[in-house]
C-alpha cells in the first residue's frame, strides 16, 4: 500500500469561495435576480425640513399620476403604485433592460408631526413635489434640556 501526501493549499479554496461570492454580486446577476423574483425598486426620495414643513420630493420617471396611490397620515407617507411595461412589438429579438416595471410602494417617515389635511402636491416630469406643513405644536415645539456639572 502506498502513501499519498496530498498537498491541499488553504487560500486555493478561499480564493474560490471569493470567487462565487463576486459572481453573486456582479451587478448583471443581481439586477437578474431582482428581476426573476419580481421584486421591484422602491423611488428615490428627497426630504428637506424647514421650521414650517418638510418638503418631499419623489423620483418616479415614467408613471402616470394615474397609477399611483398617495396616503398622508400625521407621521408618514405612505406611497404605491406600478410601472406599466410599455406594449410589446410582434418583433423577436433579445431584450435587455434596466428599467423595473411592476408594483411598488414606499412608506416615508417624517420627523415631525404634519397637518395632513394641508398638504400641496405637484407632479411634473417624473417628480412628485409634496409641501407637508408641519403641526402648529411643532413649530413651536421648545425642549429643556437640564445639564449636569462635571466635576
Amino acid at each position: 500500500m502506498t502513501l499519498v501526501r496530498l498537498h491541499l493549499n488553504p487560500w486555493q479554496e478561499f480564493n474560490a469561495i471569493q470567487r462565487q461570492i463576486n459572481r453573486l454580486f456582479d451587478e448583471d446577476t443581481l439586477s437578474t435576480a431582482f428581476l426573476d423574483r419580481g421584486l421591484s425598486r422602491v423611488p428615490a426620495a428627497e426630504l428637506k425640513e424647514t421650521e414650517d414643513a418638510i418638503h418631499l420630493k419623489v423620483e418616479l420617471p415614467g408613471i402616470e399620476a394615474k397609477d399611483l396611490d398617495l396616503q398622508v397620515t400625521e407621521n408618514a407617507v405612505y406611497l404605491s403604485g406600478e410601472r406599466k411595461s410599455e406594449a410589446k412589438s410582434e418583433d423577436k429579438g433579445l431584450i435587455k433592460t434596466e428599467f423595473h416595471y411592476g408594483k411598488f410602494q414606499r412608506v416615508i417617515p417624517l420627523s415631525a408631526r404634519i397637518q395632513n389635511t394641508n398638504v400641496t402636491a405637484d407632479y411634473k416630469d417624473g417628480i412628485l413635489n409634496l409641501m407637508l406643513p408641519k403641526a402648529e405644536e411643532e413649530k413651536n415645539k421648545v425642549v429643556k434640556v437640564n445639564l449636569a456639572s462635571s466635576g
